[in-house]
């Protein structure tokens, strides 16, 4: 068949586009793969595809829980973020009394670490609010609106110090008085408590400006560090294989997709348990990642920003056994447990003054909790606790035991921590989510009552989690531009803590 010089350079044209886009598709799969192509050694994929591995498993359902990563994160990034943030830097919330020098109960103290960075600055006793100083005096129901309600009328500076003095409460106890503390020992442990709190008549207590002390990576690292990690998840998180060793070996099995192979092993209380402390671990690597120190000149003082690299390096499936985009999605199903735990909360947050003494902040305090409360309360699809601990009494009982005995175990790896920093904000984290827990499973015989020393690290740290779920979608916009700032892109230190 004869064919016109027109028709012959159309169809050569044909050709040509075929071999172009051959090509093109083979550098594709080329940086998809194992060689090492442009889009590899940047960490990017190609642009037809902006979505970085680290967030492949950032759509669709959160496990175990019936919501979306998408409507998580929108709801928290425009409605919840904001609104905690701003309460959390109040001096109700600022202001947090912690006990940094119990020794660890585990093994031997390692030292503390003696990077600047991990230092904790205590309050000087000027610098706390003067109605967090005088709590005490107000008895067992001192944060309450009723006892609160006259005391809000005077202003803390208009005080003496000798007032302040006679307010406080005599200590000595008689024998029928211990009685009573007993019986009220033993109406609390009817509570469920699943963390150790400090005890808050201790000497060693000491207020800590939480804005002063910002959680933030210390470069505190090494095998301190990993036996953390390591006798969390290895000799408290469950397992269906008892000779299961090394906590990276419980995260991976690259045959299936979604979430490690062990937790199909498991029940849904065990997988709960797991996917909790993972999510908390994101949630402070991205923590510590979003605030890194960049820079230490002794004439310019420290730089701290986000570490782009590091980011990558703890979440990359490739550097991470493929497990990396999972711990983050186990970030959102944190969050969503704790958010439960606060609208369940409501009617006794609802109720407390958040009284320190200072009229206009605790008038702003009281406001803004009355509107978070609002926001957390209109969500939709809220983690179901009633699933847990079902079917025969004695042996749902006896699971519930081993929960809350675990996770009180990993509260008091807290005082193992060589790294003041990182034991603050380790000890206050725990806090919050073993008060959350509590909150979910307090059974409905016994009266739920709260503490400062559990609703502090409640909404503290249910912000750090919302802090997280925000600077994953910054990671995700950093990440995914075709040129990066070289100022926020670092190599990452050798042996980095929290691996």
């Amino acid at each position: 068949m004869l064919v016109s010089g027109g028709a012959k350079a159309t169809v050569l044209g044909f050709l040509l586009v075929a071999v172009c886009c051959l090509c093109v598709g083979e550098r594709l799969e080329a940086a998809g793969s194992g060689s090492k192509s442009k889009f590899e050694s940047t960490g990017y994929r190609a642009k037809t595809n902006p979505v970085h591995r680290c967030f492949c498993e950032l759509s669709g359902e959160v496990d175990d829980c019936n919501c979306k990563v998408e409507s998580v994160s929108e709801f928290n990034n425009h409605q919840i973020y904001p609104r905690v943030k701003s309460l959390v830097s109040k001096d109700y919330f600022r202001f947090f009394k912690v006990n940094l020098n119990k020794a660890c109960p585990f093994w031997p103290d390692d030292g503390q670490c003696a990077i600047r960075a991990c230092a904790v600055c205590p309050c000087t006793d000027e610098e706390v609010p003067c109605g967090l100083k005088d709590e005490e005096a107000k008895g067992e129901n001192k944060y309450s609106e009723e006892v609160n309600k006259d005391a809000q009328d005077e202003k803390c500076e208009t005080r003496s110090q000798k007032e302040i003095q006679l307010s406080k409460l005599d200590t000595t106890i008689s024998q029928e008085d211990a009685a009573a503390f007993e019986t009220w020992r033993e109406h609390d442990d009817a509570q469920v408590n699943f963390c150790q709190v400090d005890d808050e008549q201790s000497n060693e207590m000491a207020y800590v400006d939480l804005l002063l002390n910002p959680e933030r990576y210390t470069g505190y690292k090494g095998p301190s560090t990993n036996r953390i990690w390591s006798t969390i998840y290895n000799e408290n998180c469950f397992k269906p294989d008892p000779n299961t060793t090394g906590y990276q070996s419980l995260l991976t099995n690259k045959n299936v997709n979604k979430g490690s192979l062990y937790l199909q092993g498991l029940c849904l209380e065990k997988r709960v348990f797991y996917r909790l402390v993972s999510g908390l671990h994101s949630s402070i690597n991205i923590h510590l990642c979003a605030d890194y120190l960049l820079s230490d000149d002794p004439f310019g003082g420290e730089t701290w920003g986000p570490n782009i690299e590091e980011f990558k390096r703890r979440f990359d499936p490739v550097t991470s056994d493929g497990e990396g985009p999972v711990r983050l999605k186990n970030l959102y199903f944190t969050y969503l447990v704790v958010l439960r735990a606060i609208a369940k909360a409501a009617p006794i947050l609802e109720k407390e003054a958040f009284y320190t003494g200072n009229n206009e902040s605790d008038k702003d305090v009281k406001k803004g909790i009355v509107e978070l409360l609002g926001v957390v309360k209109s969500f939709n699809n809220h983690f179901n606790e009633s699933l847990m601990f079902q079917g025969n009494p004695e042996e749902a009982s006896q699971l519930k035991e081993e929960f809350r005995s675990h996770f009180w175990n990993i509260s008091r790896i807290m005082d193992c921590v060589g790294c003041d920093k990182c034991k603050l904000w380790g000890k206050l984290q725990i806090q919050g989510l073993g008060t959350a827990l509590k909150i979910l499973f307090t059974s409905e015989k016994h009266t739920l009552r709260l503490s400062r020393q559990e609703v502090v690290p409640l909404l503290v740290g249910f912000s750090k989690l919302s802090n997280s779920i925000a600077q994953v979608e910054n990671f995700q916009q950093w990440i995914a531009k075709d040129s990066v700032d070289p100022s926020t892109v670092h190599k990452k230190p050798k042996g980095s803590p929290f691996v």
